[in-house]
């Protein structure tokens, strides 16, 4: 059975599964832009960060949101489990690039796709038609052939076993972004706001640390220092550590 409500919560969910691959791929692992890397006066890798991490917050909620709906369908007997959810779970992830390319891109201009490219335009207008405009068609031809889905209890069973996966997945690529960046011996520190150079350098101390590179403000430095001592770092001051905790800092070009 296939009902709109299905329809929306399946797309919700998909939106949300959008904006974290926009996260990961784009924020973190690439590092092509940050949520506001073209907003005057913000360029603190703290707050960069900081935002970044609202940003998934907010897509966690709507993810919850689109979980719940689904599962409240799925009690009504509501749920193709088959095609049709997946259609539309991908135009929910089409939607989402198409939505922050005319908010985010065009219209408030907060970032880019590629915010270092001498033609910004086509790099958002390439990314739109791939991730954005593409997913949105196959997704609205999927939902429109209803009685191809995989129904019944096979159907429950087979996205049973593809939410594990997908579970399973996630937390693997969790614990990965915990870990250091292979080949990284040293260790990346963001400070508390207000921290200043006597704090940093009392840091140093406590932990045995060497100073590598700092930005201007000591808000943001490279350490080398003991791996065990990385986790004392936080009861100094440190509001986020590479390899302690900290995902989004682990990969971090500075």
């Amino acid at each position: 059975m296939w009902t709109s409500s299905c329809a929306r919560w399946g797309a919700t969910l998909g939106f949300a599964l959008g904006g974290f691959f926009d996260g990961i791929l784009l924020h973190q692992i690439l590092q092509w832009h940050h949520l506001l890397s073209l907003v005057p006066g913000i360029d603190d890798l703290r707050l960069q960060v900081l935002w970044d991490g609202y940003f998934h917050l907010l897509m966690y909620a709507i993810a919850l949101a689109g979980l719940i709906g689904l599962w409240r369908a799925q009690r009504r007997g509501a749920v193709d489990w088959g095609r049709p959810l997946a259609g539309a779970m991908l135009a929910g992830f089409g939607l989402w690039h198409a939505v922050d390319a005319l908010l985010s891109h065009w219209l408030l201009g907060i970032h880019r796709i590629r915010v270092d490219s001498p033609d910004p335009l086509l790099w958002d207008l390439a990314w739109l038609v791939l991730f954005g405009l593409a997913p949105l068609f196959v997704g609205w031809r999927w939902m429109r052939r209803r009685g191809g889905g995989a129904g019944g209890a096979g159907g429950m069973r087979t996205s049973s076993a593809a939410l594990v996966l997908l579970g399973a997945f996630t937390t693997a690529a969790g614990a990965w972004a915990l870990a250091p960046a292979p080949g990284q011996d040293l260790t990346t520190v963001v400070f508390h706001p207000g921290a200043g150079p006597r704090e940093v350098f009392a840091a140093l101390d406590a932990v045995d640390g060497r100073l590598v590179w700092s930005d201007r403000k000591m808000g943001v430095v490279v350490m080398a220092l003991p791996k065990e001592r990385r986790w004392d770092l936080y009861r100094h001051g440190a509001m986020l550590v590479s390899g302690g905790g900290a995902g989004c800092v682990n990969w971090s070009r500075v």
